[in-house]
């Protein structure tokens, strides 16, 4: 059984598809996204995500143009959103929590099996509440 379908956004090749190994290892339906643009079009096509993880420093369009896009335009309704980034500084913390994001989840001090179950656990407690 599938555990949840998970949304992930990384301009990092090599950090996308070892993240989507990590979910789908553990049960989760993956679809990965090098770009915002390509996300926001995933979710207007239906894909009905559990989870949206992205980075929040990309190129052309940022973590933070991701979740003002998801709240203007009702996207992802149901879906825990969740920042996996490089950027450890209150202010971008801060500014995710104001735009709507459930989590926040510094790459370099957390390892990929820690990322997936805080994520998981986010996704269950989601869903219940």
């Amino acid at each position: 059984m599938a555990k949840g379908k998970i949304l992930i956004v990384d301009d990092d090749k090599f950090l996308l598809d070892m993240y989507s190994l990590k979910f789908t290892q553990e049960g989760h339906t993956v679809q990965s996204c090098l770009a915002v643009q390509e996300v926001i079009d995933t979710l207007k096509g239906g894909f009905p995500a559990d989870a949206v993880v992205f980075d929040l420093v990309m190129p052309v369009k940022d973590g933070f143009d991701l979740l003002r896009a998801i709240h203007d335009e009702g996207l992802a309704k149901n879906a825990v959103l969740v920042a996996l980034t490089n950027q450890g500084a209150d202010e971008e913390r801060k500014k995710t929590e104001e735009l709507g994001a459930h989590e926040y989840i510094v790459k370099a001090t957390t390892i990929p099996s820690e990322v997936v179950n805080t994520i998981t656990t986010a996704i269950q407690r989601h869903l219940r509440a």
